[in-house]
Order: structure tokens, then C-alpha cells, then sequence
């Protein structure tokens, strides 16, 4: 046998400087060696090496606190990249305002279905709700739809039809005699001679005006201008087609989503809440249900205020004895579907009718309407829409100023919704902030009287 002295110096180099590792175990693993070599090993409450933070609390602390962190990064990151697109959109405002308008041209159908879909919309689901409500049968189910749709097409189709009906014949019959007027004016300057056309405040503008100089100017033009005349011609053609197409590819796109608007809204639905936040889904699908409420009642207003404009103008026509009084108020009826600018219009055509018939009538009917439209803008117009909008007056008022500054008629035409749909946001969001700090005025007494 070998004693401990006679061990090799590499062994007792290797035992001198070989270390005591000891292996840290949590408290919870500690507690289960509650008893080694007969004495208990779990630490004391009063040590005060024991351990006192829970490891898996800090771990999710540290975890939430890294999430924190990436989220604040890519909110950061986000902001510099719209910052950097803006600005260099602005840097490109004529490539942006191009793709945009390429863009437009290309979707231009679909958006036309949309508002096609938008309009039938609203006589349609008013007819839904008459036909067969409480019918059992699944064929009565069916064909509620399809007969509420070819009676609203049928409806809408059949005012346009008669109103077109009752105006063209009369600007016809208007046109002819203005034609006949200024055939038997040149006809009686024809037989005058220069004498005669000397003495005449007319005839002598027609003597100092150098017809053979016009007449070659003209004939010059045509000659140089006959292939861009044709090229004009063509694209007119092609233009009229284009339309004809995207007008009935945007029926039939209006057709699909009326017939299946509930598995669209549906569906939508299903992708908002899927992609979107929490609360951020739940607003935009609230905010599209009030925008869709808005612009409903927009329709209906503005189809009842066309309706009122029209009648009282025809009214007013037939108590001033002013003629074409039916076709004139239909057709300043129809044109106030446009809001403000639609009447001046009508009002337009109304008054060059009048004049084929007598300038001094048309002087009347034009301050008529001038007075009819100050009615119309300022308490007719307002009353009606702010009922069905849920609108104040002065904002109906400022939305189609700013609408018409903006994007001229169309805006006139969609400022009113925007605005009611913002309206409502803006006020349901006030209503929550007030409840908030009602409800938190009220916690403060409250607390106050508990510690006291």
C-alpha cells in the first residue's frame, strides 16, 4: 500500500488545484432535499441568504419588457417610413399623380358598380322588407331579392325614361324655333340692301365684318386640321365604346354585390378582425356600418329635396304664367340632385327655352329661380338633409362650401355624407371621453371619503 506522501506530484497538483463546484439549485428544487445526512437543509425564513426573488416572474418580466421594446422599435420604424414615402411622394408629386390617375381609370368600373350598387341600394331594401316578411316558403325567400331589385331598377329606369321623354321633345321644339328666328332675321337682312343694312344697327356689324378673309381662314384650317379631325373623330368612337363596356361591367358588378352583400360584409368582417387589432377592427367595421347608414339617409334626403325643389318650381312657373313649366320643373328637379350647383343648371336650360319664346319671361324666370334657390339653400336644403343626415345646418352648409372648393360637383355631392359620418364618429368618441372622466371624478370622492 501506498500512503498519501507517496503519491506523485501530477496527482497531488491535480487534487490541490482541482475546484469544489457546486451546483446552484432554485428554492423550489431545494425544497425537495428537505433532509440530507439527518438534518433539514431548507433555509430559515430569518436567513438572509435565502433566496426572495421568484426566478419564473422575472423571466416573464424580462420577457414582456423585450416586447415592449419591439413594439415601440417598429412603431418607430413605421413612422420613419411614412416619413421617407411622404416626402418622397412630394419630391414625385407628377409620377404619384399619375399612378393614381392610372389607377383610377383602371378601378373605374368597379367604383361606378359600387355607386351603382350604393343607389339601388336604398329603394331596395325598403321593397325587402314588403315582400313576403313573413313568408315560410324557401321559393318566396328567393325571390324576394330578385323582385326587389327588377322593381327598383324598373322604378329608377322608369322616372329617367319619362323625364328624358318630357324634356327632349320641348328643347326640340325650343331649338326649331330659335332656328326659325335666326333664319328669318338673315333672310330679312338678305333683302335689305347696303343702304338699307347701313341703317341698321345689325346690318352695319355685318357690313364691317370681312366674310371672304373668314371664309379662307376657315377653309385653311380644315385642310390643315383634317387628319387630327379624324384622329378626334376615332377616339370619340373608341371613348363612346370604352364607356358602353365599363358601364356594364359596372352593372354587373352591382348586381353581384346587391345579390350577395351579406357574404361580402360578411367576409370583410372576418378579414378585419383577423388582420387588424382588437380595437382598431371593431372602429373601422363601426365606422363603415355609420358610413353606410350616412349615405343612405344622404340618398333619401337628397331625392326628397329634388323632389320638393322641382314641384315648387313648377308652382311658381305656373302662378307667374311662364311656359314649359312641367318639362322646366322637372328638369330643375332632376339636375338639384347635384346639391346647389344641379339647380343653376336647370335653371339654365330653363331660361334659354324661355327666351325662344319671350326675353321678358325669361328675365322673370330667372329671378324666380334665383329666389327659389336662395329658399333651397339656406332652409329647405338644410332642414331636410339635417333630418336625415343627423346634421346641424351650418355644417351642411360648410361641408358642400368645402366639397365644391375641393373637388368641385362630385364634391359637393359626397361632402354631406363624409361630414354626417364623421359627425357621428367625433360625437360617440366625445360621449366615451366624457363618460371616462365622469367616471373617474366621481372615484376620487370616493376614495377620499375611504381613507378618511
Amino acid at each position: 500500500m501506498t500512503s498519501r506522501n507517496d503519491r506523485s506530484p501530477r496527482l497531488r497538483r491535480h487534487a490541490y488545484h482541482a475546484p469544489t463546484r457546486e451546483k446552484v439549485q432554485p428554492a423550489s428544487y431545494r425544497k425537495q432535499d428537505a433532509t440530507v445526512n439527518g438534518r433539514s437543509q431548507e433555509p430559515s425564513p430569518n436567513d438572509s441568504t435565502a433566496p426572495s426573488v421568484d426566478l419564473p416572474s422575472a423571466s416573464a418580466n424580462r420577457t414582456s419588457s423585450r416586447q415592449e421594446h419591439r413594439k415601440r422599435a417598429g412603431y418607430i420604424i413605421g413612422i420613419v417610413a411614412a416619413c421617407i414615402l411622404i416626402f418622397l411622394g412630394v419630391q414625385n408629386i407628377d409620377v404619384v399623380a399619375g399612378a393614381i390617375g392610372a389607377l383610377l381609370d383602371i378601378l373605374s368600373p368597379l367604383i361606378l358598380g359600387f355607386a351603382f350598387a350604393l343607389i339601388l341600394n336604398v329603394p331596395m331594401r325598403a321593397l325587402e322588407k314588403h315582400f313576403w316578411p313573413h313568408a315560410r316558403r324557401k321559393a318566396l325567400q328567393k325571390l324576394r331579392r330578385p323582385a326587389a331589385f327588377l322593381l327598383s331598377l324598373i322604378l329608377i329606369v322608369g322616372i329617367l325614361v319619362g323625364i328624358i321623354g318630357l324634356i327632349i321633345p320641348e328643347l326640340v321644339k325650343a331649338v326649331q324655333v330659335l332656328i326659325a328666328i335666326i333664319t328669318d332675321m338673315v333672310n330679312d337682312l338678305s333683302a335689305m340692301d347696303r343702304a338699307e343694312l347701313a341703317r341698321n344697327p345689325i346690318g352695319k356689324v355685318l357690313l364691317d365684318i370681312d366674310w371672304n378673309g373668314i371664309l379662307k381662314t376657315l377653309q385653311s384650317w380644315l385642310k390643315e386640321q383634317s387628319g387630327s379631325i379624324v384622329y378626334t373623330a376615332v377616339e370619340v368612337v373608341s371613348t363612346l365604346v370604352s364607356g358602353v363596356v365599363d358601364f356594364f361591367i359596372a352593372f354587373v358588378f352591382a348586381v353581384y354585390i346587391l345579390f350577395s352583400k351579406e357574404t361580402l360584409k360578411r367576409n370583410a368582417c372576418r378579414l378585419i378582425r383577423a388582420w387588424l387589432p382588437s380595437k382598431v377592427g371593431e372602429w373601422s367595421i363601426h365606422a363603415a356600418s355609420v358610413a353606410g347608414e350616412s349615405f343612405r339617409n344622404f340618398i333619401s334626403g337628397q331625392t326628397l329635396e329634388a323632389i320638393i325643389l322641382g314641384v315648387l318650381c313648377m308652382l311658381g312657373m305656373f302662378l307667374l304664367d311662364l311656359p314649359y313649366a312641367p318639362m322646366i320643373g322637372a328638369l330643375v328637379g332632376v339636375t338639384a340632385l347635384i346639391p346647389i350647383v344641379g339647380a343653376f343648371v336647370g335653371a339654365g336650360v330653363g331660361a334659354f327655352m324661355i327666351l325662344t319664346v319671350s326675353p321678358v319671361k325669361a328675365i322673370i324666370f330667372l329671378a324666380f329661380i334665383l329666389i327659389l334657390q336662395q329658399l333651397e339653400e339656406n332652409l329647405i336644403y338644410p332642414r331636410v338633409m339635417g333630418s336625415r343626415v343627423n346634421l346641424p345646418s351650418i355644417w351642411i352648409l360648410a361641408a358642400i362650401t368645402v366639397g365644391g372648393a375641393v373637388a368641385g360637383p362630385i364634391g359637393m355631392l359626397l361632402a354631406v355624407p363624409i361630414t354626417s359620418t364623421l359627425y357621428v364618429l367625433v360625437k360617440e368618441a366625445t360621449k366615451a371621453r366624457e363618460k371616462k372622466i365622469a367616471e373617474a371624478v366621481s372615484v376620487i370622492p370616493n376614495d377620499q371619503d375611504a381613507q378618511g
